[in-house]
């Protein structure tokens, strides 16, 4: 709006001799004069600015149906961001360089704050534009109606009332589209910070109804949590299609958490080689929801390094022992501890046939033929395990025992 103060350049004549026209030579006059009257008429329409803003808003009114909720939830408010909004434009016909910065702040100030309470960009950018129409049409007709003569001098400033017009709906627009982006990422991290308390189990109670809305979950309920590892763009791909599932993305583990009665349904049938996941056990309640991630890493937990899916409802005697490791620990000493005084290689075959013979679910038959042996061997071998440790393979809690023990063998570090 500042070049309505300078006036226009006058072209350096060019190297050829032909003389300048005379016109030429009496623009910047003509600019000065447009300027006067200007000025004088942005005199009159500053003294008049609560008429022209109350004309404003009675045309956004019928013009702009998504100012009408402004107008009638705050009145008084919308009258006076409309009416400074005016008075910085009027002033800056009059001192463009002066007002220029002040103008630029109300208009950003404007932009952010009607951001912030969701009126449409379209909506301000138009009632943007409407005020300019009317503050031209304004200084026109003050013109018109003082000074007749002097109307056609206002076509030499035009342009720079419609380019301030344009500077700030531009400026509006940036402000706007920056606190939208502002906003947006506020309300993601508001998100991730409810749903990492929720999975934490540091959410209070007061805060569960505002997650539930955030995440778009049900306050009650049945949830099971899903934790995924591997490659993170396949993570997602371990949830059954259809499944609803909130999920909160980290840098090795993303955690799904899904509204589901149990964990038989929750993730795909295929499995997606290189990506663990472990499924959790049921939990009532968005409250219980980090019980419910505390089970899933311990299914996690149990995932072979090369993929697969554990639910940990199918492996619960696994999860104990991984769940309470130095207990688990100083069982498999105690009961597998005499076993270190032998050759790594015999332990190792004693600790073998063992492991097979549980899951052959007790039959010296079926695991021999899985170990490629006769069955009295196998038979000789779990007598010398009795022997060597002092305990029964007939007496239920000496197999209970051995069974942990051999599954903390396996599942923890040596």
């Amino acid at each position: 709006m500042h070049q309505a103060l300078r006036p226009r350049a006058v072209p350096r004549p060019k190297a050829a001799p032909a003389p300048r026209p005379r016109t030429g030579r009496g623009r910047p006059l003509i600019d000065a004069e447009a300027l006067r009257v200007l000025h004088r008429a942005a005199r009159v329409l500053l003294d008049d600015l609560p008429q022209l803003t109350d004309r404003l808003l009675a045309l956004l009114q019928e013009q702009e149906p998504a100012y009408r909720s402004c107008l009638d939830n705050d009145p008084a408010g919308t009258w006076q961001e409309t009416h400074r909004s005016l008075r910085h434009s009027v002033s800056s016909l009059l001192d463009p360089r002066g007002a220029r910065d002040a103008a630029r702040r109300c208009t950003w100030a404007i932009g952010a704050n009607r951001a912030e309470q969701g009126l449409p960009l379209d909506a301000l950018l138009h009632a943007f534009r409407l005020g300019g129409s009317l503050v031209w049409q304004d200084l026109v007709d003050e013109t018109s109606r003082t000074a007749p003569e002097d109307v056609r001098l206002l076509v030499h400033v035009a342009s720079d009332v419609w380019d301030f017009v344009d500077e700030h709906c531009t400026l509006l627009a940036e402000a706007y589209r920056q606190t939208e982006r502002q906003l947006a990422w506020r309300r993601e991290n508001r998100v991730r910070l409810l749903a990492a308390a929720l999975l934490d189990g540091t959410s209070r109670i007061a805060d569960l109804p505002e997650t539930a809305a955030a995440l778009d979950l049900p306050e009650q309920g049945r949830y099971v949590v899903v934790a995924v590892a591997g490659p993170s763009e396949r993570r997602t791909a371990v949830i059954a299609p259809g499944v609803r599932v909130h999920w909160h993305p980290g840098a090795e583990v993303d955690y799904g958490i899904v509204p589901a009665p149990d964990a038989h349904a929750v993730v795909a049938a295929a499995e997606d080689a290189g990506v663990r996941a472990g499924v959790g056990g049921a939990v009532d309640g968005l409250a219980a929801v980090g019980d419910a991630r505390r089970l899933a890493d311990i299914a996690l937990g149990l995932c072979p390094d090369d993929g697969g899916t554990i639910r940990l409802t199918d492996h619960l005697p696994e999860a104990l022992v991984v769940s309470s490791p130095e207990l688990a620990t100083a069982l498999a000493d105690r009961v597998l501890g005499p076993l270190a005084d032998l050759d790594a290689a015999d332990a190792e075959v004693l600790l073998d046939t063992l492991a097979t013979w549980l899951a052959c679910d007790g039959s010296a038959q079926r695991a021999s033929r899985r170990l490629y042996c006769h069955r009295n061997t196998v038979l000789n071998r779990l007598r010398r395990y009795e022997q060597l440790t002092g305990r029964s393979l007939s007496r239920p809690t000496d197999l209970i025992e051995v069974a942990l023990a051999l599954t903390a063998h396996r599942l923890l570090p040596r």
